[in-house]
């Protein structure tokens, strides 16, 4: 299906086809099912209030464990590594794993939010440009406005009685949808990565922690790695 976009003033208008689904992270070691921290679903059309609104459109909860946005916390990588791994023992004694556990959700959202886009100046920025301009119209739009930090695409369907809006990162990322009066999260690649980065880390130490090993010996990286597989149940 072919799209024909008209550029006026810095903008184009055209239709929105395609919806993504959500970035779901996997991590599997020597063919072995781990169970994994997955936000797949966690926010998925989600309505949000007492968040402020913008255009009468409440905005999402940046509080939210599940909802991620840029911010550089000033932790050092081998600071979150201790943290991760303390935190895999805890949780193994207290009988949790990974997302079961408040403790490795806040973590996980420290973590991954250092690489995270600007979800909430994007969408931010997104409302405000989409609000501008279907003010100036009278009829069902579809349009795309570059913004700092990425575009949105906002389709008003023919009924009126409903909207649909697209937000993208500078990367070209979608990282989050508006339709139906809730919020859709997107993980963005970097953000998947670092999510399984830190699963990886945590399911060693987890793994450690069940196979008896004191905290100070697995830090010193004083552990050798058997062969055999641990359950990951708790």
């Amino acid at each position: 299906m072919s799209v024909h976009a008209i550029r006026v003033k810095n903008m184009l208008i055209f239709p929105i086809y395609k919806m993504r689904k959500f970035y779901d992270t996997k991590w599997t070691e020597e063919g072995e099912r781990m169970q994994v921290y997955s936000d797949n679903g966690s926010l998925q059309n989600r309505y949000f209030s007492g968040t402020g609104s913008i255009g009468g459109i409440h905005l999402p909860d940046f509080q939210d464990k599940y909802v991620f946005t840029k911010k550089k916390s000033g932790v050092s990588e081998q600071e979150y590594r201790r943290q991760i791994r303390k935190q895999a023992y805890e949780d193994f004694a207290k009988g949790q794993f990974q997302n079961k556990s408040e403790g490795f959700n806040k973590l996980m959202k420290s973590y991954t939010s250092e690489v995270s886009p600007d979800r909430k100046g994007i969408i931010a920025s997104g409302l405000k440009a989409v609000l501008g301009n279907r003010k100036k119209v009278l009829k069902p739009i579809d349009i795309l406005a570059t913004l700092l930090e990425g575009e949105v695409k906002y389709q008003k369907l023919p009924s009126g009685s409903s909207e649909y809006m697209e937000f993208y990162d500078k990367n070209g990322e979608m990282v989050a949808t508006y339709s139906n009066n809730g919020w859709t999260m997107y993980t963005t690649n970097s953000e998947a990565s670092r999510q399984t980065q830190m699963c990886m880390i945590y399911n060693e130490a987890w793994g450690n922690a069940k196979r008896g090993i004191p905290l100070a010996d697995e830090e010193a990286g004083n552990v050798e790695h058997p062969q055999n597989r641990f359950d990951a149940k708790a």
